[in-house]
């Protein structure tokens, strides 16, 4: 996913139910912008392999469990409440950095109003399909249909994107992973034992990522300013979209218990601004390439935690059709040299 001189802040193929920042569906992610990484002169280059490999692990198991943490924030407050603590606690995190770093949000009435609409697509929209979804079906499910994004995102290029040529082996990679998709639901027994309305809002909400991240590489690939001032002003039109929606159909949380309200705490804080500023790293020091390759990790993770921690139940279609989807999503990101 060679870095292009426009500061558009790097993100996953998938995301993130995770993803925030403004990808290009068919590149790798911009390193413009990011944080620069320590000159290696100053750093013994096997501390360097650790700490990247360290904060790799850990940007996979923040996102990796960011599916548990919607389903355990959904116990106490409404989904859009749900999505709107953790694009507040996100927005707080990015604005802290710029704070510190004494950096503006960008500016211009035509940014704004692009901004606006990319957090649309790519927070308030998923962000409150994923923790309805999770209402009915597993974590689990929510982090493999998530995982659909890259397919889709393909998919939609092929037509939205002149310059995005397709070839036999994305075109196969397409079909393997819906195929995978396809064994994940259960097709030959009928989608039975399966929320339909659940399932098809997860993968809704997959859906939304690749129409932004089309929209945003439209209209956004030369705006001035860094990652996370752009970012940081998507989730602060985020946060004001999801308040004024949770306004009219929710009503204020009579009580805040403990673990639902540290879970949103942490899908905002950690799960949107610290892991948006551990992956701009990442793809400085090693890479847009190994640093996409979260992605792949993430579903892993994300059905790990479920099975464990919330007791979900794993047959065995669920982990073969998961692989299956990663392998075709795989081959939908290679491109010719």
């Amino acid at each position: 996913m060679s870095a292009p001189s426009t500061p558009v802040p790097p993100s996953t193929p998938v995301s993130p139910g995770t993803s925030t920042s403004h990808p290009s569906p068919t590149s790798s992610p911009a390193p413009a912008g990011a944080p620069a990484g320590a000159p290696a002169a100053k750093v013994h280059p096997t501390t360097r392999r650790l700490d990247w490999r360290l904060r790799f692990a850990v940007l996979s198991v923040i996102w990796g469990f960011s599916f548990l943490l919607i389903k355990v924030g959904t116990e106490a407050y409404a989904p859009f409440q749900v999505a709107l603590g953790r694009v507040f606690f996100g927005a707080l995190a990015l604005l802290t950095v710029l704070l510190i770093r004494r950096e503006p949000l960008p500016r211009g009435r035509r940014t704004w109003a692009h901004l606006t609409v990319a957090a649309l697509l790519l927070n308030t929209a998923p962000f409150s399909l994923f923790a309805y979804a999770e209402l009915s079906i597993p974590s689990s499910l929510a982090g493999i249909c998530n995982a659909t994004s890259p397919l889709w995102g393909m998919a939609l290029s092929l037509v939205a994107l002149s310059e995005d040529r397709p070839t036999r082996r994305r075109v196969a990679g397409l079909g393997l992973g819906f195929l995978g998709v396809l064994t994940v639901l259960g097709a030959w027994q009928g989608f039975s034992g399966l929320d339909a309305k659940g399932t098809a809002l997860a993968l809704l909400a997959a859906l939304c990522y690749p129409i932004g991240w089309i929209y945003v590489r439209r209209t956004l690939a030369s705006t001035p300013g860094s990652p996370v001032a752009l970012t940081g002003a998507q989730l602060l039109v985020s946060t004001l979209q999801l308040a004024a929606v949770s306004a009219v159909f929710t009503s204020a949380p009579t009580s805040f218990p403990l673990w639902p309200t540290l879970s949103v705490i942490a899908l905002g804080a950690l799960g949107t601004g610290m892991a948006l500023q551990m992956q701009y790293g990442l793809v400085t020091e090693v890479g847009p390439t190994t640093a996409q390759m979260v992605t792949y990790f993430i579903p892993v993770i994300a059905t790990t935690a479920g099975v464990l921690l919330l007791d979900e139940q794993l047959h065995w279609n669920t982990p073969v059709g998961a692989a299956v989807v990663l392998a075709g999503a795989a081959l939908t990101q290679t491109r010719r040299r």
